[in-house]
């Protein structure tokens, strides 16, 4: 019994902890009078948790506050370049790597080809390098860095931190979390990609704010990240959001997956470079064909938006198909979910307006009710470093996230 009592004090002293850094977070500085009031903690709590957050340097005291009579009041910050969180991004052909303050702001990063032949020990020595690397170019004392967040492509075990099937590296069960914390003594978190975006947009993108929300990632491959009532919704085997893998077209093309007509097949990249190929090969004059000079490996979503910026019918065409595409899944989303925001990120979604556009009218024009065609649907916040910092962000979350709404005071 006392040392359940004593782990139940220990939590609530945790959660008090993680609620008043979330507060000193997101109002950018507070006192610590306003931050009893906000939180219905006593103002002795709140002092003593201060005094700890103070020590430990994760906040400061900045400028005095206004006062209403009397002593100005000090104003509480988070200490937001003493502490680093390095963000792993695994992509189709290439490892980004990032370190980030404790604001997701990017202090360092750099980009490592992914080699077809990479095994599983290739793939965990390079993530061990390159962020050993990282700390060593920062110039940041190892105790700095205080957590590792990865957003790995396919299916991935959250909880304990697994990358299942990566279908682009051609390898299952990696124990990310085990081996690189082992190795590199730091708290090391794993999540699909698009989830791990879905919770940077939420946190630092065009979804703040949002309680509901689904993040698309259109590039190679197509993935969703659903945030319901603020948590990131996984389903019963980390499925949730594959909707790359639903069917657009019972007649289409033969997928990775193995199945035929898969969204990314007709939206994805693969599917953009097929339609393309497919017209000029029919005769069809376009810009494309001047833009690639014969070398069809060179189409791409960004060749293809250069086109389009130029006003090339096919280009323009190419991404209204995809955009309706997408559109109909969006829609599908919206009558399954109903979430009040769609954020649309990842390569193929540079193209915005010719990618958006066509989205949001399928929408208008397919969706149940009124409120539900009204969905705001906007593109990510975060752009090209979407992943990355959605990959930080499952540490920062962790970090100053309150998990449990009916805080108890600690007296």
């Amino acid at each position: 019994m006392a040392s359940h009592l004593v782990g139940s004090f220990q939590l609530m002293k945790s959660l008090n902890r993680s609620l008043i850094l979330n507060i000193i977070r997101s109002t950018g500085g507070i006192s610590r009078a306003e931050i009893a009031k906000k939180t219905k903690l006593t103002p002795p709590t709140v002092t003593n948790i201060a005094s700890e957050l103070l020590n430990d340097g994760l906040v400061v005291e900045g400028q005095q506050g206004p006062s209403s009579g009397g002593r100005k009041p000090i104003i509480l910050r988070i200490n937001s370049r003493n502490f680093f969180v390095a963000g792993i991004d695994v992509g189709v052909s290439k490892i980004r790597f990032a370190l980030t303050d404790l604001e997701a702001q990017i202090v360092l990063q750099n980009t490592i080809p992914i080699d077809d032949s990479m095994t599983e020990e290739d793939f965990v020595q390079i993530i061990i390098r390159e962020i050993l690397r990282l700390v060593e170019t920062a110039a940041i004392p190892k105790d700095k860095l205080i957590g590792i967040g990865i957003g790995m492509h396919g299916i991935v075990n959250s909880s304990k931190g697994v990358a299942l099937f990566a279908p682009n590296l051609n390898l299952k069960n990696i124990p990310l979390k085990e081996r690189l914390e082992e190795e590199l003594l730091v708290p090391v978190r794993v999540e699909n990609d698009a989830r791990a975006m879905a919770l940077g947009e939420s946190w630092f993108g065009n979804g703040v704010g949002a309680e509901d929300l689904i993040c698309i990632n259109v590039g190679y491959g197509i993935g969703a990240g659903i945030l319901m009532n603020n948590e990131l919704f996984r389903g019963r085997h980390g499925l949730a959001g594959e909707i790359g893998h639903t069917v657009a077209d019972l007649n289409g093309t033969k997928c990775t997956c193995g199945n035929y007509g898969c969204l990314q097949t007709v939206a994805g990249h693969d599917g953009l470079k097929r339609a393309a190929m497919r017209e000029i090969s029919f005769g069809r004059k376009t810009l494309i064909t001047d833009l690639i000079n014969g070398d069809e490996n060179k189409i791409s979503g960004e060749l293809l938006h250069k086109a389009a910026l130029q006003g090339d019918e096919l280009a323009i065409e190419i991404f209204r198909d995809a955009g309706r595409y997408i559109g109909t899944a969006v829609t599908n989303l919206i009558h399954i979910m109903n979430p009040s925001k769609i954020i649309i990120g990842g390569g193929i979604s540079k193209a915005g307006p010719f990618l958006l556009d066509p989205i949001r009218e399928v929408v208008k024009q397919r969706a149940l009710d009124e409120e539900a065609k009204e969905t705001v649907i906007v593109q990510s916040g975060l752009g090209d470093e979407a992943a990355l910092i959605g990959a930080a962000t499952l540490v920062l979350a962790e970090m100053f996230a309150v998990q449990y709404q009916n805080q108890k005071e600690i007296l």
